[in-house]
């Protein structure tokens, strides 16, 4: 009964995230994936695969690993200071960051096909006060296998588990998160 509660509640808001789009409905794929419009990607508990491997050194020079994360919903974020839409979505993730850090919540920011000082430049101009690692040559985008991003921007949440449990390809919104980090959440109680 849990799960068919949790997956009507999953689809439920993947139909609000689809909006007004000309195919709201909500479908279930072959793989487990409860999609709306394509962009956003939700999977089951059951159908979560492996534990997400990420580790590098901060902008700041700090070294990061998620594994230390482990028991907290992890919100990754693939960005890029030349990627407009980074730019447009970058406050809603701060924002999202804020409200969201007391929950067990962790934001992380993977940093692509930048340099040093570029990357510094768009986190200092837009406030953005949760970690990024760099990935200077694509290996820790492959961590996600073939749930991984598939362009920048895209937002991957992973579990409690460190597994993928959600998918936002292109930009998000602060609503948008809201409502597929609460479905996630919803998912592991």
């Amino acid at each position: 009964m849990r799960k068919v509660v949790a997956l009507f509640f999953a689809g439920t808001c993947i139909a609000f995230l689809s909006g007004c789009s000309a195919s709201t409905t909500s479908n279930t794929s072959d793989s487990g994936y409860i999609s709306g419009d394509g962009t956003t990607l939700l999977l089951s508990p059951e159908e979560r695969g492996e534990v997400i491997s990420l580790a590098g050194e901060t902008l700041g020079g700090a070294q990061l690993d998620i594994a230390n994360w482990q028991g907290n919903l992890v919100v990754v974020n693939l960005w890029a200071s030349w990627c407009g839409p980074c730019r447009s979505e970058a406050v809603d993730l701060e924002n999202s960051y804020l409200q969201f850090k007391d929950q067990g919540v962790e934001f992380l920011g993977l940093n692509t096909r930048d340099g040093l000082a570029a990357a510094k430049a768009f986190n200092d101009r837009f406030k953005t006060s949760y970690p990024s690692i760099r990935d200077k040559d694509g290996q820790l985008t492959l961590a996600f296998g073939n749930l991984g991003p598939a362009a920048t921007p895209s937002t991957i949440i992973l579990d409690s588990k460190g597994r993928v449990a959600a998918r936002i390809l292109g930009p998000t919104t602060e609503s948008e998160l809201r409502v597929v980090i609460a479905a996630v959440l919803e998912s592991e109680s």
